[in-house]
């Protein structure tokens, strides 16, 4: 392993998806190591690069980057030839980070809250950084209904790859609401050349593992 070499630690029933997605739009070569929740994702010399013991994980130039939406930034700024986000002096490098980090924080936030039963009631809904559910359903509403086919526009970014997994996934699991603007946006990002190939792998390998255990 050089230190230049993109290794990429997942699992493929795991946001890793979102990660290999995004390597699949960089389109520069990367070495994949597949690890099990029980064993491998436990064993010290993973927990030595995340101590969470979870997946996705990416190691680059000596980097450890771990978090989907970190790593997606990360990406993006490491391989600016990919064109998948704006420059810094960009006036969209806004709104890029907003809808990223917004979808990394209310978002999932407020989706897993709701998914294990624990909003909290309308009186305390300042202390929570969502608000409440239908603010942030609202607020995401709003990101993907701006006139353009991406969240900037003509312009596809990471912010895509990371907010349009959120939004794919609420809608495969019913736990966003099925809205004909999520819905359309989520038909664009699943057509993308690099968004077809990511799933065939990684479904690939879910054949595999269960091939493997029966």
């Amino acid at each position: 392993m050089t230190e230049a070499e993109i290794v990429f630690y997942t699992n493929p029933m795991s946001r890793g998806r979102i990660v290999r997605w995004m390597l699949e739009e960089v389109g520069r070569p990367y070495r994949t190591v597949v690890l099990d929740y029980a064993t491998t994702m436990k064993a010290p010399d993973y927990l030595a690069l995340n101590p969470m013991g979870k997946v996705p994980a990416i190691t680059h130039r000596g980097a450890v980057v771990t978090e989907c939406a970190a790593i997606c930034a990360y990406l993006a700024d490491a391989f600016p030839e990919a064109n998948l986000a704006p420059a810094t002096d960009d006036p969209l490098r806004g709104a890029y980070y907003r809808w990223m980090f917004f979808a990394a924080g209310p978002v999932e936030a407020a989706v897993t809250a709701k998914s294990v039963g624990l909003l909290p009631p309308p009186e305390k809904s300042t202390m929570v950084g969502y608000g409440s559910f239908d603010q942030a359903v609202e607020t995401l509403d709003y990101a993907v209904s701006q006139g353009g086919p991406w969240l900037l526009g003509d312009r596809f970014t990471a912010a895509d790859v990371y907010v349009g997994s959120q939004v794919s996934w609420g809608l495969m699991f019913g736990t966003l609401p099925t809205r004909p603007v999520f819905q359309a946006y989520a038909e664009r990002l699943a057509a993308r050349p690099a968004a077809v190939r990511a799933r065939e792998i990684d479904d690939a390998l879910v054949a595999a593992q269960k091939k493997g255990g029966a």
